[in-house]
């Protein structure tokens, strides 16, 4: 497990652990490490090549092999990335010829005709010989190619050296535990594998996130702790820990057979929760077949002293009643209760601001809708600052949505697992003065929670990166920033890729891209079916991948009529994302001048992974700014057809998505650090001479910071949503 965790821990915080080892004189290994990192996009900082320095050099060695391990696997550099098209991006052919040359090819070695010819006449390009397949190895291919050459516009990602493994662990573990913001599954695997590890060190007092909390809690039964639950469906989620199974309660689990110590003990929380407050036994309904299952492994009928945690099974037959929270409420209001709907909602104050929206623009008067913005004021404390958030931002569309309403708003859905949709936007608009008056309460809110730093020193470039408000559908990767940031973007070209290799059957991803103008008109594409066109060009379509393939799109900025870049990675046949033995999408910049492979390391801008049950994956879209191009984090991971998914057959749906995504307002680290300096904090965009220690954000930390500076960079951007 120690490999495992070093990885995570050199991947996580760009810091690598301390190890006990031997001492000697490895200067000649850290300065080719370096060298090596260099390559990469990485560099060492002087405090790891001094370590590294000061190891036998077989420690040393031992060390950067790991290290550089983990650099190449998160820029995507530790697969080969051919190409079919040899020479690409020069020499790529127009489509039809290429087609036509393929099918000359094919006929001069007299195959059976059959094969090649479809039914009516039509060519079977995948019957081809030359079609979708390497035609040369990657040695020839990297032969063809000139020398890369290093910018200094190539991205530079410092690597310094932390505390020991246990240390940086823990520190790893600590924050991912108390983190206030939803979890993507890479995270929540992350801190499966971090509990287990470090189980028999200090815990978190508190685990705010009930998806953390169940693995948290099942690392505490192995340890004989007492498991944190204060709701039933706490008990349900660590028995789906336990099992191995999912613990944000999507997907279904099927439970083990369980030791009876650990029964009783989940019998017993169960039996404390609902003696304390019966009215939790409403949250049964919400997995009422789960619970049957999990009955059956619990056998509570052998613990008649418990006799409150046989209720929640009874529910769950049907044999007793227990509406919900949701169910009472909405009786209410249909029978027009506003006010007992609003006492119901004042004890669960987190349901109560979610449905904030609602109970503004139905109440009857402006002096209602004040009372409303009143009571939601005085719950705002009870509630998580992600929570709070996640109102002000969505106050903050609603306010503009309502001064645009003449031009037709709609609105945007994203689920957890990628999948979105975009529907008019029908609701009546809000009072303004409650509108207006909730948002500076949430100000206000976000103020008093947010730690007060007495110099703070931002990095411009991370103003427009939205705070991460939930990581549930963000993909694991290196340069993953949340959904609706947006990032500059440098060099004269855009160049995408998708690599991935296939498990089972034969499967064919394809890289395309969508190009739309100012409006969201007027589209053309990339993809195998237009493999060049003004400004672009296409690497050439594979269609399996035994052991591996790699597409590429090249965009010159420069060349190119429209203002909106789409890249959009599509399943056409074979296995889902979530299936294949590995698949990942980047882009990487560069200038013309720097020629090299198809492939360099040093531009990698992003690198992130393909998964979920979905076919077509649009990660980002680019716009052209006033001042130049902006990258816009999409993150979405939509379902498609089940095979045969193309650029042409989702134009619709992708348009509509990125151009109402595009428009929707995201709460940035701008939104803090504004209101950090309206509250007198002192905000600079350089580390000012002979101060203390400063907090810093950006996207890496300069050496030279003061000592005991806290720095907040996106590998720990968690750190800026207030608890």
């Amino acid at each position: 497990m120690s490999a495992q965790i070093f990885d995570l821990v050199v991947r996580r915080t760009w810091r690598v652990p301390l190890t006990a080892v031997s001492t000697g004189d490895a200067a000649s290994v850290a300065r080719r490490f370096d060298t090596v990192l260099l390559t990469s996009g990485y560099k060492a900082s002087g405090r790891l090549l001094g370590y590294l320095g000061s190891l036998a050099p077989q420690d040393a060695r031992l060390v950067a092999v790991q290290t550089l391990a983990v650099v190449h696997e998160a820029v995507g550099a530790h697969v080969q990335h051919n190409t079919y098209f040899q020479d690409f991006p020069q020499n790529v052919p127009d489509t039809l010829d290429f087609w036509v040359s393929c099918l000359r090819d094919a006929l001069e070695g007299a195959p059976d005709a059959e094969e090649i010819f479809a039914r009516q006449g039509k060519v079977n390009l995948l019957a081809l010989p030359r079609y979708g397949r390497y035609q040369h190895t990657y040695e020839e291919m990297v032969a063809a190619h000139d020398t890369f050459v290093p910018a200094l516009s190539d991205r530079r990602t410092v690597l310094d050296v932390g505390g020991t493994l246990d240390e940086e662990a823990h520190r790893l573990y600590l924050h991912l535990a108390g983190s206030t913001t939803p979890l993507s599954d890479a995270d929540l695997a992350a801190l499966a594998l971090l509990a287990q590890h470090c189980g028999g060190m200090e815990q978190p007092a508190t685990v705010p996130l009930r998806t953390a909390r169940a693995i948290v809690n099942a690392t505490h039964l192995l340890y004989g702790r007492e498991p944190q639950v204060d709701t039933v469906t706490d008990v349900l989620r660590l028995a789906c820990a336990l099992s191995g199974g999912d613990v944000t309660l999507e997907t279904a689990t099927r439970f083990r057979s369980l030791p009876r110590p650990i029964r009783r003990v989940l019998l017993g929380a169960l039996d404390a929760v609902v003696e304390a407050s019966p009215t939790k036994l409403g949250d049964v309904a919400a997995h009422r077949e789960r619970w049957k299952r999990l009955g059956e492994r619990l056998h509570p009928h052998e613990h008649p002293a418990l006799p409150s945690a046989a209720r929640v099974f009874a529910v769950a037959r049907g044999d007793e009643a227990a509406p919900s929270l949701a169910a009472r409420v909405e009786r209410s209001l249909a029978s027009g209760s506003r006010a007992e709907a609003l006492r119901l909602l004042a004890a669960a104050p987190g349901t109560f601001v979610r449905r904030a929206d609602h109970l503004l623009r139905s109440a009857a008067d402006d002096a209602e809708a004040a009372a409303v913005a009143d009571a939601l004021e005085r719950a705002l404390p009870g509630v998580s600052g992600r929570v709070v958030l996640g109102l002000r931002e969505h106050l903050e569309n609603r306010r503009w949505a309502d001064a645009r309403r003449a031009d037709g708003d709609r609105r945007v859905f994203v689920n957890r697992a990628g999948g979105a949709w975009a529907v008019p936007d029908e609701r009546a608009d809000l009072p303004q003065e409650a509108l207006t008056a909730l948002a500076r309460a949430c100000d206000a809110e976000v103020l008093r929670r947010v730690p007060r730093p007495g110099e703070l020193v931002v990095d411009p470039d991370l103003l427009d990166v939205a705070l991460p408000l939930s990581a549930r559908s963000r993909p694991d990767g290196a340069g993953v920033l949340p959904r609706g940031s947006r990032t500059r973007v440098t060099g004269e070209l855009l160049r995408f890729f998708v690599h991935w290799r296939q498990q089972a059957v034969d499967t064919d991803l394809d890289l395309s891209c969508l190009l739309l103008d100012r409006d969201f008109a007027d589209a053309e594409h990339v993809s195998w079916t237009r493999l060049r066109g003004g400004g672009f060009v296409h690497s050439g379509d594979l269609t399996e991948a035994p052991d591996g393939a790699t597409e590429f799109v090249d965009v010159r900025l420069s060349g190119i009529r429209r203002d909106v870049v789409v890249p959009e990675v599509h399943v056409y046949s074979g296995e889902r994302f979530d299936q294949v033995a590995e698949g990942f999408f980047g882009f990487m910049t560069r200038d013309v001048a720097q020629a090299g492979l198809p492939f360099e390391p040093a531009t990698v801008r992003l690198k992130s992974d393909l998964a979920g049950r979905g076919r077509v994956a649009i990660p980002a879209a680019f716009l052209r700014a006033e001042d130049g191009w902006e990258a816009l984090w999409l993150h979405l991971n939509l379902g498609g057809r089940s095979r045969f998914n193309t650029v042409e057959g989702h134009r619709v749906t992708t348009t509509t998505l990125v151009r109402d995504i595009a428009a929707r307002r995201y709460l940035t680290v701008r939104y803090l650090v504004d209101l950090l300096r309206a509250d007198g904090v002192n905000v600079h965009h350089e580390v000012p001479q002979g101060t203390g220690p400063v907090t810093y954000l950006g996207f890496g930390a300069p050496e030279d910071l003061p000592e005991g500076s806290h720095v907040v960079t996106p590998q720990n951007l968690l750190d800026l949503v207030p608890a």
